[in-house]
């Protein structure tokens, strides 16, 4: 199975990502983890990417479709992949449907989680993070049993800055503007499906499964 999962921050897409994954036994890819690896392999890739990073500045589309097509070529995505935070813009899509394409590879679906702005305000602002293992608890779904504490280490939970109200909607708006151009790319090409996840967080991997299915 070859998916791209699409959805603006906090829309669930961690979720659903770990579900897919466990599901169909396939690697979860994502630019930011590729990044990293290329950097710490400090491979060519990975020292191009890592000057800028290191200046500031936005890693040049040609580079990060370099790694993704060098990450695509491994052994474990052979039964297929998840790209999660790639494409994020409409040029990427078609670099990345050039690359597929010559490769002799097409995607069966692109997946969009649609969630309303109160909804994903309410679930990031309530988001809670331990400072030392990184475990992740929600204040209204997903409280420690002490508060403030770690049910697993001890440690102490706090709130990321980019959690706060005014951040989240900073973020949503650049998200809106860059992104969701994708989701008509994809529609006109029937590869898009749309997902409401406004339920409990994890609830709607049935109806994503039953919608891949009927592409398989």
């Amino acid at each position: 199975m070859r998916l791209i999962l699409l959805g603006a921050p906090g829309s669930g897409k961690g979720t659903m990502a770990a579900d897919l994954v466990r599901e169909y036994q396939i690697p979860h890819i994502s630019t930011g983890d590729i990044f990293r690896q290329n950097i710490k392999a400090n491979t060519p890739l990975g020292q191009e990417a890592n000057q800028y990073i290191q200046q500031g500045a936005l890693v040049p589309d040609t580079l990060t479709i370099a790694m993704v097509a060098d990450r695509l070529e491994q052994a474990d995505c052979q039964r297929g992949f998840l790209l999660d935070g790639f494409p994020r813009t409409v040029a990427q899509a078609e670099a990345l449907t050039e690359l597929l394409a010559k490769r002799q590879i097409a995607l069966n679906a692109v997946i969009e989680l649609e969630l309303s702005d109160e909804s994903i305000l309410s679930r990031l602002t309530g988001r809670r993070v331990c400072s030392s293992c990184g475990r992740t608890y929600n204040t209204d779904s997903c409280r420690p049993q002490k508060e403030g504490i770690c049910d697993v280490c001890g440690g102490a939970l706090y709130q990321r800055d980019d959690d706060k109200p005014e951040t989240i909607r900073q973020r949503l708006a650049h998200y809106y503007h860059l992104t969701l151009p994708l989701s008509d790319y994809y529609e006109q090409k029937k590869l898009l499906v749309r997902i409401n996840n406004e339920g409990e967080v994890g609830s709607s991997l049935p109806a994503v499964l039953s919608a891949l299915k009927e592409r398989s």
